[in-house]
């Protein structure tokens, strides 16, 4: 079987994979389309160092980023969590609703004889960047309404934007300010929309990205080169406090937001910085803001997110600027650092 994996910081594509065996309560299924998620980016990069940061704050074998304990980044690394596949088989003894044929999504968790393993970065169970996986049989999401598999595939990462924005207990009448139009931020102002946020202010330094941010729902962009983006939100009339997105990840950005956001300001921090940071507690302490760390999301998160995306309340079709084969997922990871280029690769096995 075909797979692309992480071979020491580089997607090579191997053909000689072994072919996945579905255990009870388990499903084979065929992989119809993988997004490449900036996680994913990030890990190819920044492995070693993730699984140190991981390592310190671990229990029970599985660190709350999904880093299983034992990978060696030394051997093949199978990854791809943003999924839509077709059920090929069920395992023994196992009675599931959605039989071969049936087209699936699924949180990214394989339960399994051996335990419980995410279906992120793993040395053994194989993720979506392959021909076919394994899937919990209960775990299985029926995709609704026609929805293409490249589309049913960004439930997950539009989850994710949808739980910083349920964790930012943003309401009525309130506004929100967004730092970053990458493919999280771009999901937090879906989520946004959604709910029927008033006001949304995007900025990012890409005119692509900021498009992509008037396409999903911001009511105004801003180019930070041109405008801060606390300038923007003073100029819009809306002044006082902010409900805050921080999807950048980057060194010095909460330290920035700290100082030059409104006071009674909420900072959900949803971009993850993997480096070490420093802030001045002076600044949050003076203005009394409140900030929120979010990661992942929850399955009644991810279930609505698929049904938002099938019932058109999400259009994320204008996210996905190319689709690949296993065969060029190594460029894919390449051209994505362009965001002029490209914002959501889908891979097509």
């Amino acid at each position: 079987m075909k797979a692309a994996v992480l071979d020491h910081g580089r997607m090579v594509l191997r053909d000689d994979v072994a072919e996945p065996v579905p255990a009870q309560n388990q499903v084979l299924v065929q992989v119809k389309a993988c997004g490449i998620c900036g996680s994913d980016l990030h890990f190819a990069k920044h492995g070693r160092r993730m699984l140190e940061l991981g390592a310190e704050m671990t229990s029970g074998g599985i660190t709350s980023a999904g880093l299983a304990l034992g990978l060696d980044l030394d051997r093949d690394v199978f990854m791809g969590h943003e999924f839509a596949a077709e059920v090929l088989e069920v395992g023994p003894d196992t009675e599931s609703p959605l039989g071969p044929g049936s087209l699936v999504t699924s949180i990214p968790i394989l339960f399994g004889p051996g335990g419980i393993e995410p279906i992120v970065y793993s040395n053994t169970t194989i993720g979506g960047y392959a021909e076919r996986m394994l899937l919990s049989s209960f775990m299985l999401l029926a995709v609704p309404n026609g929805l293409d598999a490249s589309r049913a595939a960004l439930t997950e990462p539009m989850a994710v934007g949808l739980h910083a924005v349920n964790k930012s207990n943003i309401g009525p009448g309130e506004a929100a300010v967004v730092l970053g139009c990458g493919p999280v931020g771009l999901s937090v102002i879906a989520a946004l929309r959604m709910k029927g946020v008033g006001h949304i202010l995007a900025a990012d330094f890409s005119p692509a990205r900021r498009d992509l941010a008037q396409r999903l729902g911001a009511h105004q962009t801003v180019d930070p080169r041109e405008e801060t983006a606390w300038a923007a939100w003073a100029r819009s009339g809306r002044g006082g406090s902010a409900v805050i997105f921080e999807a950048i990840g980057v060194p010095g950005i909460i330290n920035d937001i700290m100082r030059s956001a409104p006071g009674g300001s909420r900072v959900v921090v949803v971009g993850v910085c993997m480096e070490a940071d420093t802030f001045t507690p002076f600044f949050g302490i003076s203005k009394e803001l409140n900030m929120q760390f979010v990661l992942g999301y929850e399955p009644a998160e991810f279930a609505e997110s698929l049904r938002a995306i099938a019932e058109g309340d999400i259009d994320v079709a204008p996210l996905v600027t190319a689709e690949v084969g296993l065969d060029q997922v190594g460029w894919a990871f390449d051209a994505l650092g362009d965001p002029e280029q490209h914002c959501k690769i889908v891979v097509t096995p």
